[in-house]
């Protein structure tokens, strides 16, 4: 399954992405632009792991309901 997301990027992104593409290191853009999203999001993991865990001690500790 997959979902098509549309975004705007910088143009000099779009033009090394495309030189990456030419160059024969990616198969095509969306290749370049899955992968930058999966390392980006499997990176921030641990920290929103984390800043989830605060938020719920402090919501915990102080019961803002």
């Amino acid at each position: 399954m997959t979902t098509l997301i549309q975004a705007e990027i910088p143009d000099q992104l779009a033009e090394q992405a495309q030189r990456l593409v030419e160059r024969g290191w990616a198969p095509n853009v969306e290749s370049i632009v899955t992968e930058s999203l999966r390392r980006y999001l499997e990176s921030h993991q641990e920290s929103l792991t984390e800043q989830f865990l605060r938020d719920d001690v402090e919501w915990g500790i102080k019961g803002d309901d």
